[in-house]
């Protein structure tokens, strides 16, 4: 049995029967020709998730360069505190006694290494030019 009140057709598009319209004011940094308001929490938080400057760029429909002219101070804010969350978690997960976080961070920061470095021949040789009479 077929609904009679159903179509049959797959590709019928659904329309939304009320539109709601509305105003909302935006707060940010205006930039490009387009006079686009850009609010500086959303981008702070698109930096902090390490999006590259081209998806920030495709999210708010605004070129690259626009984005690295108004945004550069905001860039860098955002890049910076995820690598320190990153690293405070790493240093956490570490002094909790994950050995494997410990032995990558003592090589990373502490610059230890798996084989110990003999000073004595990590001189270099001397250079002997032979002159032939």
């Amino acid at each position: 049995m077929t609904d009679p009140n159903k179509s049959e057709s797959s590709t019928e598009k659904y329309t939304v029967k009320r539109i709601k319209q509305g105003e909302k004011t935006v707060t940010g940094r205006v930039v490009g020709r387009n006079k686009t308001v850009i609010p500086e929490e959303d981008f702070l938080n698109l930096a902090r998730l390490h999006c590259t400057w081209q998806e920030i760029s495709d999210f708010f429909n605004v070129p690259v360069q626009t984005l690295r002219d108004n945004f550069w101070d905001l860039w860098q804010q955002g890049q910076s505190e995820t690598r320190q969350r990153l690293r405070r978690a790493q240093l956490d997960l570490a002094l909790k006694g994950d050995r494997v976080m410990l032995i990558w961070l003592g090589k990373q920061i502490l610059g230890q290494s798996e084989t110990p470095v003999n000073t004595d021949e990590n001189r270099v040789l001397p250079w002997n030019e032979r002159t032939e009479s």
